[in-house]
């Protein structure tokens, strides 16, 4: 019996050892076409990402070789050169000069004083040909001492008038006009200055 029983075992055990084997096998089967099924996905990605990167180094290397042409260029402005005016420039006009106030002529030599010439007479300087009067008090006049009617000197003056006694012509004392011929045009005037009790020619 008890040999039995262990040649029973034995045989139970054999049997236990081959289905062991068995289901190994069968899980090993498997297990190889997992793997076969693993690596061939694997592979194909693989080869897509080469795929990209291979695109992604021709697009940048494309960048580099062509230059980008999307900026227009920049428009440049170049100053513009005013023409020369063709006007002809008028040179400024001298500035007038300042004009100083003519200094007066300092009067003349004395031809008489005050205290010669009587109110309503004169007074005749022969060197200086010249015949003053008074016809006013205060008014002093003079006139050239030659006769108008053949030039010679006047004589007297008296009552108002200046007398040539070549022939007998006549003046007034106040404007030389003719107040008895021959002589028909006036005694000229002759212009004197009166610098106190001086009569100074003027």
């Amino acid at each position: 019996m008890e040999q039995h029983h262990t040649a029973t075992t034995l045989t139970r055990e054999a049997d236990g050892h081959q289905a062991d084997g068995d289901h190994r096998g069968d899980h090993t089967g498997s297990d190889h076409a997992g793997c076969g099924r693993c690596i061939g996905r694997r592979t194909a990605l693989m080869g897509m990402g080469a795929v990209g990167v291979a695109g992604l180094l021709a697009a940048c290397g494309g960048g580099d070789d062509e230059p980008s042409t999307g900026g227009a260029p920049s428009a440049t402005t170049e100053p513009s050169a005013e023409p020369p005016s063709s006007e002809a420039t008028t040179p400024a006009e001298p500035a007038p000069e300042a004009t100083t106030p003519a200094e007066e002529e300092p009067a003349g030599e004395a031809i008489a004083t005050t205290a010669d010439v009587p109110v309503g007479s004169g007074f005749i300087n022969d060197s200086a040909g010249v015949v003053v009067t008074q016809p006013a008090a205060g008014t002093f006049v003079a006139f050239s001492a030659t006769c108008t009617h053949q030039g010679c000197a006047v004589t007297t003056v008296a009552d108002g008038l200046i007398t040539c006694d070549c022939h007998g012509s006549q003046y007034n004392v106040a404007d030389g006009s003719v107040a008895r011929g021959p002589a028909e045009q006036p005694l000229p005037p002759v212009a004197i200055v009166v610098d106190g009790d001086q009569i100074l020619a003027g």
